[in-house]
């Protein structure tokens, strides 16, 4: 905890900013890129969404208070910063957030960067039909391996809703599979 302390405070430091930072992107832009890419699905898409967190970050540092981790902190900041993204592409396309995201199913399969085979193309569209919070506790808790008390801080939500999210969501992804199935 120590460490992260004065790691956070050659953060918000002038003399030490850049260089924290730096060090703070190279650490943490593959898990936020894979984070981020489950829930826009593009990886164009992603890394502008990868971008706007670590603008955002950086330019709120000094108001991080430290009553999270900081990873927790970037977590929230990359999850806000992906579905504002989804709400705005749907808006500009003038089609639901719900079309978009079938619109990106489909293009996985002929994504260069999407290196699924059948199987997790279908669990795509299976996560696909799920609501939003139902598909980002989902994915963060199965692909990502988060705890409840960890996605309770991300998302800012009770460990027992997440836990009621995550085991429907789970629920209607084995049904979808089931009835899906063609192997």
């Amino acid at each position: 905890m120590k460490e992260e302390q004065v790691f956070i405070e050659n953060l918000i430091k002038p003399l030490t900013k850049d260089k924290a930072f730096n060090e703070l992107v190279t650490m943490y832009k593959e898990r936020l890129y894979w984070h981020i890419r489950k829930i826009v699905l593009n990886h164009d898409d992603t890394d502008d969404v990868l971008q706007n967190t670590f603008i955002k970050v950086y330019r709120n540092l000094e108001s991080f208070k430290g009553d999270s981790k900081l990873y927790t902190w970037m977590y929230r900041i990359a999850t806000n910063e992906a579905l504002t993204f989804i709400k705005k592409k749907s808006k500009r396309m003038q089609i639901s957030p719900g079309e978009l995201q079938t619109r990106a199913i489909e293009n996985l399969k002929t994504d260069v960067y999407f290196e699924g085979d059948t199987i997790q193309l279908l669990l795509q569209q299976a996560i696909a039909t799920l609501p939003e919070k139902q598909k980002l506790v989902f994915n963060m808790k199965y692909f990502e391996s988060h705890t409840f008390e960890e996605l309770s801080e991300i998302l800012q939500t009770s460990v027992g809703g997440l836990k009621s999210s995550y085991h429907i969501a789970a629920k209607k992804v084995t049904e979808y599979l089931k009835s899906n199935e063609t192997f």
